[in-house]
């Protein structure tokens, strides 16, 4: 099976297509990435622009795979989203629980509820409670005289999804699956221990970043901020008066997030944006590593408290994996661990996958995300039959689910 996936970020437009035969055996057939900034917090800044970079890439990836492209898998920011967690529960009186009762709980919670205005990224099943005792799957043939489900749902205004449908709707192409690209980026990076034991993925992009939290293999929560590591960059060019190309290479040469004591007599020459040519400054790498910490700490510290705000810090997650272009900064994992009190790595795609090294490295592991994406993975067994009729229930196909199973 063919697969082709889209990440359309702030700063560039990447696309993958991929013979996809199962989850161990994906063949990369072409991969391509070109810079854009037609897009910012999932607003589209230029669509004419947008549209003919999407043309051009889709284009291209076509040629290199030679494969005609009619869908694919499109990675969405979760900015401007909200996670939702809700449960349901029903009282049997020591019967054997079976698919009815799992399904009449479903009924009965928030699982088909959304206003017209929002559209589902995300909603399954977390876990399972029979009798206060926690299961991860279905509890089925036991008795019990209560079960309880516990759900999590994401949801994002519908208008930042239509915003990019209809730029695909001009390009006729079929959008198969919106993917929250904090979820993409872990399933190229993450290893199934990781998933099993549970793992705190942090994507840091240009200028997002982003985490998703994982246990027992259940995707749990994911949400994304609006700062990145170009506003490190921009830190930079402010805090020493240097153009913005020289702060992105001051950056990655000299930035570090641990300090030695040679970083005061290190010096650094910096063009000044004067305009004049042959024009520098000396800094002291100390210097640009204080202007570097704290905009890492701020976002680091704004990710750490979304995982409190929603109750997960007290499950004690002791993996946290990070992944894009920030997470190449120098010593960013002691960093990370400092604050998450984790054991940290920095991932890239996963082995096995053909990948050019020109993109086997943690910027890309969004993208690749998208051509192992596997929408059965991420969908209740027992209603999959009407996950595969009827995505988003209209009222008439509620009440249609309704008189097949109550």
């Amino acid at each position: 099976m063919i697969k082709a996936g889209l990440d359309i970020g702030n700063s560039k437009l990447s696309c993958i297509v991929a013979d996809y035969k199962n989850p161990f055996d994906i063949k990369i057939l072409s991969m391509s990435s070109i810079p854009t900034n037609n897009i910012k917090k999932n607003v589209i800044l230029n669509y004419e622009l947008l549209f003919d970079q999407l043309k051009l890439i889709l284009l291209e990836n076509e040629k290199q795979s030679q494969t005609k492209l009619n869908s694919v898998n499109l990675n969405f920011s979760l900015l401007n989203s909200s996670s939702y967690y809700y449960d349901s529960e029903i009282k049997i009186e020591n019967e054997k629980v079976s698919e009815l009762h799992l399904k009449k709980i479903i009924n009965q919670s928030d699982f088909f509820k959304l206003n017209t205005s929002e559209f589902e990224l995300f909603n399954n099943i977390l876990s399972y409670e029979l009798d206060n005792r926690l299961f991860f799957t279905p509890p089925l043939e036991n008795y019990s005289d209560k079960i309880k489900i516990n759900f999590y749902k994401i949801i994002t205004q519908k208008k930042y999804i239509e915003n990019l449908s209809s730029i695909f709707k001009k390009l006729n192409i079929v959008i198969e699956n919106y993917i929250p690209s904090p979820l993409s980026a872990s399933l190229s990076s993450l290893t199934k221990d990781e998933f099993e034991l549970g793992t705190i993925s942090i994507n840091l992009g240009h200028s997002t970043s982003s985490i998703s939290v994982f246990e027992n293999n259940n995707f749990i929560f994911g949400d994304t901020i609006g700062i990145g590591s170009n506003n490190v960059t921009l830190d930079i060019a402010r805090g020493v008066s240097t153009t913005i190309s020289s702060a992105e290479r001051l950056k990655t040469l000299y930035g570090s997030l641990t300090s030695s004591p040679s970083d005061e007599h290190e010096i650094i020459e910096i063009p000044i944006i004067s305009g004049e040519k042959n024009s520098f400054n000396q800094i002291t790498r100390s210097s640009l590593n204080s202007i570097i910490k704290p905009r890492i700490e701020e976002t680091l510290e704004i990710l750490w408290q979304k995982i409190k705000d929603n109750n997960l810090s007290n499950k004690k997650i002791g993996n946290v994996v990070l992944t894009g272009g920030g997470a190449q900064l120098d010593e960013i994992e002691k960093y990370v661990s400092t604050i998450f009190a984790s054991s940290v790595r920095v991932a890239k795609p996963l082995e096995g996958l053909n990948i050019n090294k020109e993109y086997n490295n943690p910027s890309f592991c969004d993208v690749i995300g998208s051509v192992i994406y596997d929408p059965k993975k991420f969908k209740i067994n027992f209603l999959e039959n009407n996950y595969k009729t009827r995505k988003k229930p209209s009222f008439s196909g509620f009440f249609a689910w309704l008189d097949q199973y109550i």
